[in-house]
């Protein structure tokens, strides 16, 4: 499993629910009275003016998340790398040790 996954799915998750319940339409529907087409009018426009302040609320939280989710991948980026030089030296010693240890073999196969 990747390691990005699991934060990105941290963050995520819990706003699966918000996601759904304001995809879903909430607003006031048309109503065929001519009179009240006023009242109504006034009544979707500030409905809009809610859910497009929502959205800017829910915008800049997902933002926040998304800035603390990539922090952790540059973390995580940075600790693998760090394990990768780790490993190519441990790498680098095993063959030199190896080649040492071959010699070696070699040198008392030919000597016998």
């Amino acid at each position: 499993m990747a390691s990005w996954l699991l934060p990105a799915l941290k963050a995520v998750l819990p706003h699966v629910g918000t996601i759904i319940s304001a995809a879903t339409p909430v607003f006031t529907k048309k109503k065929a009275d001519p009179g009240n087409q006023s009242a109504l009018l006034q009544e979707q426009i500030s409905e809009l003016q809610a859910a497009a302040s929502q959205n800017a609320a829910n915008i800049k939280q997902l933002a926040a998340q998304l800035q603390s989710t990539v922090a952790a991948l540059e973390q995580a980026a940075l600790t693998a790398e760090a394990n990768l030089k780790q490993i190519r030296v441990y790498c680098a010693a095993a063959m030199v040790l190896s080649i040492i240890a071959l010699s070696t073999a070699l040198l008392l196969i030919v000597t016998r």
